[in-house]
């Protein structure tokens, strides 16, 4: 007869997903992911599979994080702009809940040469945040909140690179003066 999980899958996993983050994945041994998960060995083999799946499956957390963020933060602005300046804010904010910069790029600069499964991940996370870049400067272009003098892809690509810059910058930085001036100056580009 199979036993009952004694813990809530969806919180051991946010763990994990927190600890990958904090440290990356190659510095996380599995007995440091038992230990912040607070489950046995065996329950987080029989949950999530070996260290790897683990990883996968916290990737995905923490994508379907961002992406609930997105839509209940960005996406919801009155103003294009504004969307667009709450995307680049959510990314700089630093708490005690969570480790600073961003898990997806840690995992770009750390795994994405030498494991197609995180780089896809990567990719396809990447893909989706300047898509939604292309889609808010486009929106804003045809309301005329944004300007026409640049082509809408070329925008989503500056502003999702500049992005991912921020990301790094997050983590080396507690100046948030300059942080805001350099979205100041990003977003610039939109008048």
């Amino acid at each position: 007869m199979a036993r009952n999980k004694e813990f809530d899958e969806n919180e051991v996993l946010r763990k994990a997903m927190e600890l990958f983050w904090e440290q990356g994945y190659e510095k996380t041994s599995m007995q440091d992911l038992v230990k912040c998960m607070g489950i046995h060995r065996r329950s987080l083999y029989d949950t999530f599979g070996d260290k790897h799946t683990l990883f996968l499956k916290a990737l995905d957390h923490y994508n379907d994080s961002i992406r609930v963020r997105i839509e209940n933060e960005v996406t919801k602005q009155e103003s294009v702009k504004d969307g667009i300046r709450k995307l680049f804010e959510m990314v700089t904010v630093k708490n005690s809940e969570q480790p600073a910069g961003c898990l997806l790029v840690n995992t770009a600069v750390e795994l994405s040469l030498h494991d197609a499964q995180t780089a896809q991940r990567v990719l396809e996370s990447f893909t989706d945040t300047e898509l939604l870049l292309n889609e808010l400067v486009r929106k804003g272009q045809q309301s005329g909140e944004i300007s026409n003098h640049h082509d809408a892809q070329k925008t989503s690509e500056y502003l999702h690179n500049s992005l991912v810059g921020l990301r790094v910058m997050t983590k080396t930085t507690a100046d948030a003066e300059k942080i805001k001036n350099i979205i100041d100056m990003t977003l610039s580009v939109l008048d």
